[in-house]
């Protein structure tokens, strides 16, 4: 089986809870706080486990509340290894107002990185990559962390045997769209990829034209842009179109796409193509937002789902 490597350079520790309604200049009593550990790669690894699969997790973390991430990653079985930066490690808090269900989520920065630190990542990510392995770095970057960091790391993973997998937003999205790097893999969500366009997305064929071109520019060989609850639209090499999730009550949108990614990945990673692998990723998506917090993907509903899921050409 391929080996998955997931890269979290900015972690955090998560709170989530609930208030009764959600308004300015008043104390809000919460409910208690759900703690998860965070950070994109970190909850990419987090769900391949609720799936039954492995993967190594590289974490730059430091601090007592790093430890404490530390601890709750290795107490859901999931062993993490440094990614050779140990500055102290942030905290983010979302809070659900239970009266109308919308989700207020606030994310702290992260220490800031030297040049020194980003060549000591570079290193690790390195060593730890091996022939054919899916290499994901996912999450915020720390302050200091170039946006063209990981995109120009790719060339360097390929020339291993190595593909990354790369979830991201910003600047760094769009350095990754332009860049030819040879990535496997690209994917964001409608509101980055507006961003990335300047241009809204109002149908699936938006989504479906945007993904055949950044595939067709060499983004990327696969190319996914998630198009919330109408599921995510895929680009490969022989088919364009959507893979389209059953119909689910949301509680949370965090960890979702974490989840798609995860999952994808996890399906990779066994032999599946790419499309039969975003129909697991969207089952996926589909199981993590109907959990609490950041609880992420469960492998029964996933593979429920999964069966579900409805491919449509566009």
């Amino acid at each position: 089986m391929t080996e998955i490597i997931t890269v979290t350079a900015n972690p955090a520790l998560d709170l989530s809870t609930e208030a009764p309604v959600v308004i300015p200049d008043r104390k809000l009593r919460c409910a208690p706080p759900l703690v998860h550990p965070g950070g994109g790669g970190v909850n990419i690894s987090r769900a391949i486990h609720n799936l039954g699969g492995t993967s190594r997790a590289l974490v730059a973390q430091g601090g007592p509340t790093g430890q404490e991430l530390v601890n709750l990653i290795e107490a859901e079985g999931l062993t993490p290894e440094s990614l050779g930066v140990a500055y102290p490690t942030r905290q983010s808090i979302s809070v659900r107002d239970a009266a109308t269900g919308l989700q207020y989520r606030f994310m702290l920065p992260g220490h800031a990185w030297t040049e020194h630190d980003a060549e000591a990542a570079r290193a690790a990510i390195l060593a730890a990559a091996s022939p054919g392995a899916l290499v994901i770095p996912s999450g915020s970057l720390p302050p200091g962390l170039p946006p063209t960091f990981f995109p120009d790391l790719a060339p360097a993973l390929a020339e291993r045997g190595a593909r990354m997998i790369l979830d991201t937003s910003g600047a760094a999205l769009s350095h990754a769209a332009q860049a030819r790097s040879g990535l496997y893999a690209l994917r964001m969500d409608t509101v980055e990829a507006e961003e990335l366009t300047g241009q809204r997305l109002r149908q699936l064929s938006d989504h479906a034209d945007l993904a055949r071109k950044l595939r067709a520019d060499g983004a990327a060989e696969i190319v996914i842009v998630a198009a919330e609850a109408s599921g995510n639209v895929i680009a490969t090499e022989d088919w364009v179109g959507l893979t389209r999730p059953p119909l689910v009550i949301p509680h949370s949108k965090i960890g979702a796409g974490d989840s798609f990614v995860g999952a994808f990945a996890l399906a990779l990673s066994r032999g599946e193509d790419p499309v039969t692998a975003c129909c697991w990723g969207t089952a996926a998506a589909a199981s993590a937002v109907q959990e609490e917090g950041t609880t992420l993907c469960q492998r029964e509903d996933v593979e429920r789902f999964f069966k579900q899921v409805e491919r449509i050409a566009l």
